[in-house]
C-alpha cells in the first residue's frame, strides 16, 4: 500500500507538471495553443502527449507525459544494471524539447523520471532520474551563466557537491562521441537516484523540474525579437542535425521508449521539424558560428567568475 501511495504522488506531481510547463510556454510563444492527445499502451499503461507547432516563438514544442508498465525490463534499463534483468517494472516521466524559430533562441530539454522494477520475492528497487540541457546556436556567456546559476540554485538545498556532480555527469551524457563535440553547453543529469531514500529524492526531482522554467524563459524572453537572416537560420538546422543524432543514437529515453513498444509519434517528438545536415562543413575562423565551437561547446565552469 505505501509503494502505491508513492507512486500515485509521483503520478499526481508529474501530471500538474505537464500542466505547468505548457501553460508557461504556451504564454510565452502567444501565438499557438498546445495540442493534446492520449494514448495507451498495449502491454500496460499510456500517456498524455503534447505538441505547440507553428508557433510565434517556438517552431515545435513538444511536453510529454508518460506512465508505462511491463513485464520485463528492456535492455536499455538493464546494460548498467544486469542485476534487474528479467524484473518487471513502472516508468513514468515528463520530458519536453523546445526547437524555436529564431536562431538565437537556444534549443532546450528538461525531463523527470521515476523508475520501479519488481519480481516476486524481492524488494521493490526503485529510482529518479532526470535533468535539463541547453543547445545555443549563437552563444550569449549571460545566458549560459544564468541557465547554469539556476541550475545551482535547484541543486544548493541538497548538498554544495551536487551540481558540480551533475553538471559534470551532464557534459559527459551529452557528448556526441561520433563527433567528439558536446551537443550544447549543458545543464544537469541524474539518474539512477535512490541513496537519499524516497522523500529526499523525490523533493530533488521536483527542485530540478520546478527550475527549469526560471531558467529557460528569460532566455527566451531576452533573444526571442533578435533580427535574424538566413545565414543564421541555416547555422540552426545544421546544427540541428547534430540534435538528431545525439537523440537517435545516445539518448536512452528514445532508447528505452522504442524497445518497450512506446507510442513512436510521442517518442520522436524531440526531433526538429526542420533540419539540413552538409558534408564535412566548418564554420570561418572568427564567425560568430565559430565561436560557438571555441567558447561555448567545450565544457568549463560556467560560474567560476
Amino acid at each position: 500500500m505505501q509503494a502505491e501511495r508513492t507512486m500515485e504522488a509521483v503520478r499526481d506531481y508529474l501530471i500538474g507538471l505537464q500542466d505547468d510547463l505548457c501553460a508557461a510556454l504556451a504564454a510565452e510563444d502567444g501565438g499557438a495553443p498546445f495540442a493534446a492527445e492520449e494514448w495507451t499502451r498495449p502491454e500496460g499503461g499510456g500517456g498524455r502527449s503534447r505538441v505547440l507547432a507553428g508557433g510565434a516563438v517556438f517552431e515545435q514544442a513538444g511536453v510529454n507525459f508518460s506512465d508505462v508498465s511491463g513485464t520485463r525490463l528492456p535492455p536499455s534499463a538493464t546494460a548498467r544494471r544486469p542485476e534487474l534483468e528479467g524484473r518487471a517494472f513502472r516508468a513514468m516521466g515528463v520530458s519536453l524539447v523546445v526547437h524555436p524559430l529564431n536562431p538565437y533562441v537556444p534549443t532546450s530539454h528538461a525531463n523527470v523520471r521515476f523508475f520501479q522494477a519488481t519480481k516476486e520475492g524481492a524488494e521493490p528497487v526503485w529510482w529518479f532520474g532526470g535533468g535539463f540541457d541547453l543547445t545555443p546556436y549563437y552563444g550569449f556567456e549571460e545566458d549560459v551563466r544564468h541557465w547554469h546559476r539556476t541550475a545551482k540554485e535547484a541543486c544548493d538545498p541538497f548538498g554544495p557537491e551536487i551540481y558540480a556532480r551533475y553538471k559534470h555527469w551532464c557534459d559527459e551524457y551529452f557528448h556526441i562521441k561520433h563527433r567528439g563535440e558536446q551537443r550544447g553547453v549543458g545543464g544537469l543529469f541524474f539518474d539512477d537516484l535512490n541513496e537519499w531514500g524516497f522523500e529526499r529524492s523525490f523533493a530533488f526531482m521536483r527542485s530540478v523540474a520546478d527550475s527549469y522554467i526560471a531558467a529557460y524563459r528569460p532566455i527566451v524572453a531576452r533573444r526571442k525579437a533578435t533580427p535574424y537572416g538566413e545565414r543564421e537560420r541555416d547555422f540552426q538546422l545544421y546544427r540541428r542535425g547534430r540534435y538528431v543524432e545525439f537523440n537517435l543514437v545516445y539518448d536512452r529515453g528514445t532508447v528505452f521508449g522504442l524497445q518497450t513498444g512506446g507510442r513512436t509519434e510521442s517518442i520522436l517528438m524531440s526531433l526538429p521539424p526542420n533540419v539540413r545536415w552538409r558534408y564535412n562543413w566548418r564554420p570561418e575562423p572568427g564567425t560568430p558560428e565559430a565561436e560557438l565551437y571555441e567558447r561555448f561547446l567545450p565544457p568549463r565552469d560556467w560560474l567560476a567568475d
